[in-house]
């Protein structure tokens, strides 16, 4: 079922695109119009990984400080917030957790301009948010989630685009059903070689990619039971440098831009140490390991990129004998205060 859905996520991702166009646009009419002090994401797991992807995004183009708000700071200490020109953006799958749905509430009463990127448009997320944007990525069946990830990249991505008003990023984003079905079809099978054996390993990204290592670390834990901790990788040669040995793996998500060449030459770095390194980068990137598509702009290759790698993660659970659609002690929905 994993896989089934990861496959399907470009047809989620066509169907999301044809769809709420006058609504983006009208957020972003209002984003725009709007004074914006504070903006701040609200999300858990793979949904948070989604919101530091919205995050980056939002502050290369758009020059605002994005954080992520610790949801406690609401749901259990009750802090008296300042709600006024600030913008929250809550991303979940079910809509059902009440540190997601609480805090959006607070907001919202508080004047803030709150978005919900929800798959669940009946969720008391949908309800609580001013602001509710559909995924579009239909029922969700396996535990971890793959095609309601790409398509909540997507919603974050469209979110921005609109606020911009930025036609690169729209005719961008438009062409990537066509990059998805590319990225579906790569063929990753030199990652299980390495991988099935494995007890560990580390997952590098760095600026847009760091949101693709750190969803690809938790996948690694949820479907394969495999130790996996996602560094930047600025941060490796500090602490995490301690644990590299002969033959210890690493994944490194080179996509294009600003960060590409500190990502090569980091693999390289490794190479040297030691470390039984898997460099994913595109395919004019000499010394790669695994070809990663990319899409029509750079800001949005992570999404290709996450694509390639859940084809390849639904593979490694079966050949680590594990079941990807029923990972130990985890539930499709988990409701945390």
């Amino acid at each position: 079922m994993m896989l089934k859905e990861a496959l399907s996520a470009a047809d989620c991702v066509a169907g999301q695109l044809a769809q709420d166009g006058d609504r983006y646009a009208e957020l972003g009419r209002v984003l725009r119009s709007t004074s914006i002090d504070t903006a701040l994401t609200i999300a858990r797991g793979s949904s948070d990984h989604a919101s530091s992807y919205c995050a980056y995004l939002t502050m290369a183009r758009m020059g605002r400080i994005v954080a992520s708000l610790p949801m406690s700071l609401v749901t259990l200490h009750k802090a008296p917030l300042v709600t006024r020109n600030t913008l929250t953006i809550a991303i979940s799958q079910s809509g059902q957790s009440p540190d997601v749905v609480e805090p959006t509430r607070y907001f919202r009463e508080g004047g803030a301009t709150t978005v919900a990127l929800v798959n669940d448009t009946t969720s008391p997320l949908a309800q609580a948010a001013e602001w509710t944007m559909p995924l579009h990525a239909g029922k969700e069946q396996s535990v971890a989630a793959t095609k309601s990830f790409i398509a909540s990249l997507v919603a974050g991505a469209r979110l921005v685009a609109n606020w911009q008003d930025d036609a690169e990023l729209k005719d961008g984003l438009a062409a990537l059903p066509d990059a998805l079905r590319v990225a579906a079809g790569a063929d990753w099978s030199a990652a299980l070689d390495v991988l099935t054996p494995a007890r560990n390993i580390m997952v590098v990204g760095r600026g847009i990619s760091f949101p693709v290592a750190l969803e690809a670390g938790l996948k690694f834990k949820e479907t394969s039971a495999l130790q996996a901790e996602a560094f930047s990788g600025a941060e490796i040669k500090h602490g995490p440098m301690a644990l590299i040995e002969e033959g210890y793996p690493l994944l490194i998500f080179a996509t294009r831009g600003p960060a590409q060449a500190g990502l090569v030459e980091l693999a390289g770095f490794m190479r040297e140490r030691g470390a039984r390194v898997l460099l994913a980068a595109p395919a004019d990137i000499a010394g790669r390991d695994l070809t990663l598509p990319v899409a029509s702009t750079p800001d949005l290759d992570p999404i290709v990129a996450i694509q390639a790698f859940y084809v390849m993660a639904a593979k490694l659970a079966e050949a680590r004998g594990m079941d990807p659609d029923r990972p130990r002690h985890l539930s499709k929905v988990t409701k945390t205060n």
